[in-house]
């Protein structure tokens, strides 16, 4: 099937083809939600883009977060408008245009605990309805995000069943974005691009940056790659200051522990649970649509872990679960951790510039040094369109070139309003992953009965879904398909049963390209 937006191992050697004769406009380097994100608006202007990744896309921090596109309530909190004026913005983009068969609408209840001072209870309803001003302002409409309530006790109970209705007074219920996977947002980002022409390059790992070039090797092969480009991104997140050596990174971990729903009742909402003496932080306790619920996220200073596989140490498991057993009427134990995945951002500091830290897990950073590649770092996953605008602004303006941003209102593939999704023809689990392509997804499915089934007793996904994941997707081993194609691997006890399929699907696609000769 020839679609310019499918992603293999056909494209990428034609592009490696290409780069080797020809230089390009915009080389970036980093494949998670920042690179690709530069990649798509830099070729949405029509400059000529090459993204390199040195394993898979999201294969770091970007796929690893708490799949939440938030308005920047907790910024609120610690009264930083700024940053969550930003958010909102950014949230209804994404929600209203952009990717809003990947962004849905998510319950949030903040319990008010009988316990806790009768003030934090009014400062969490002031808090909420001051966010939802940011949301009406931002010009999301309720149609999309619903205005918060005052619940009773027994309506946060029926919300958010594994808590503890005793120790409640009331509740404050609010709506906020959820990705239904960040890594596949990430995806969808870099096949738009690939779309419009960008040359989206993983498993070649760069190795010297300047600002108009990147020496980089073939990870398959261990060939070396040489890129020429009039303008060279940095944006390789924990990794940015091994180019760019007047920033120092550190490592903050992100832990989440994954429960299976049912041991919380089933939730119909996110609920909240306040962390006892750091006003503003919360641990969140989040329903997937997939059957299990996360507990997240730690904040820990790393310098040792690796940033594509960082380990989840066992203090963390105990500090999610003590935060979160003080509102459950059944606490959790370690035998209800069905499995754990954590992330790193960085937090940067500028060498010489005194004791400035910024935390960029909120801030985003762009570093223009004339005579130095251009460095975007920081910011979170809500944000990244707008840090690929200012770094492109950046590039444009080095370039001496008028070319405006056009990513605002510029969909996805896969994206359609409310009223196209609901007339594709599809099942609805495959709508609410793929959007308007779910029917190709099917139709893999329709051409060969075997890959219409569930991969295993007590999943839904299918065969036809890994093989859309190999062909059109970039996805070209088992960590792929069960680490970031599908969240497979973060239950233990279904990646195990999921490899036996997942290998079959990998032979499968391998004999399909051998016969066609393309993977496109």
């Amino acid at each position: 099937m020839n679609n310019p937006t499918w992603i293999n191992d056909a494209t990428r050697q034609r592009s490696l083809e290409h780069l080797a004769e020809h230089a390009v406009d915009v080389a970036v380097v980093g494949g998670g939600i920042t690179g690709v994100g530069v990649a798509l608006d830099a070729v949405s202007r029509g400059l000529s883009v090459v993204l390199i990744e040195s394993g898979d896309l999201a294969s770091g921090t970007s796929g690893y977060s708490s799949k939440l596109i938030h308005g920047g309530l907790r910024y609120l909190a610690k009264m930083d408008f700024p940053v969550a004026w930003e958010s909102a913005v950014e949230r209804r983009w994404l929600m209203g245009r952009i990717a809003p068969h990947l962004v849905h609408p998510l319950a949030f209840v903040i319990p008010d605990a009988r316990t806790a001072p009768g003030w934090e209870g009014l400062a969490a309803g002031a808090g909420v309805v001051i966010y939802d001003v940011l949301r009406r302002i931002s010009g999301l409409g309720s149609a999309v995000l619903p205005r918060p309530q005052l619940l009773s006790r027994q309506a946060v109970g029926a919300l958010a069943p594994g808590l503890d209705e005793k120790k409640l007074r009331r509740g404050y219920l609010y709506w906020d974005g959820q990705v239904v996977d960040d890594a596949r947002l990430v995806i969808g980002i870099a096949r738009t691009a690939a779309g419009l022409g960008a040359h989206i390059l993983r498993d070649v790992k760069a190795v010297e940056l300047t600002a108009e070039t990147v020496d980089a090797v073939d990870v398959r092969t261990g060939a070396p790659v040489h890129i020429r480009a009039r303008a060279v991104v940095n944006a390789t997140g924990v990794w940015a200051a091994d180019f760019e050596p007047q920033l120092s990174v550190t490592p903050s971990r992100g832990t989440h522990l994954v429960v299976r729903a049912e041991r919380l009742g089933n939730p119909h909402a996110a609920h909240t649970v306040a962390v006892p003496g750091h006003f503003g932080r919360y641990v969140f306790v989040l329903p997937q649509p997939d059957g299990v619920v996360y507990i997240g996220l730690t904040d820990e200073e790393d310098h040792t872990a690796d940033g594509h596989h960082p380990l989840v140490p066992e203090h963390d498991v105990d500090f999610l679960l003590g935060i979160v057993n003080t509102t459950l009427a059944v606490p959790l134990t370690r035998d209800d951790v069905v499995g754990s995945f954590a992330g790193l951002r960085p937090l940067v500091r500028i060498a010489h510039a005194g004791d400035e830290t910024a935390d960029i897990s909120r801030r985003h950073l762009v570093r223009d040094i004339q005579g130095q590649p251009i460095t975007v770092v920081g910011g979170k996953l809500t944000t990244y369109r707008r840090m690929a605008q200012d770094a492109v602004d950046a590039v444009t303006s080095r370039l001496g070139i008028e070319a405006p941003c056009r990513t605002k209102t510029l969909p996805l593939v896969g994206a359609g309003s409310a009223g196209e999704l609901g007339q594709v023809d599809a099942p609805a689990r495959l709508v609410a992953k793929y959007g308007t392509e779910a029917t190709t997804v099917q139709a893999l499915g329709q051409a060969d009965p075997r890959l219409a089934e569930p991969l295993f007793e007590g999943t839904d996904i299918t065969g036809a879904e890994l093989l859309f994941a190999i062909q059109a997707e970039g996805a070209s081993d088992m960590e792929d398909l069960l680490e970031r194609r599908t969240r497979l691997a973060f239950v233990t006890a279904d990646a195990q049963q999921a490899r036996g399929p997942a290998a079959e699907i990998l032979a499968l696609a391998a004999s399909m390209t051998s016969i066609s000769g393309t993977g496109k």
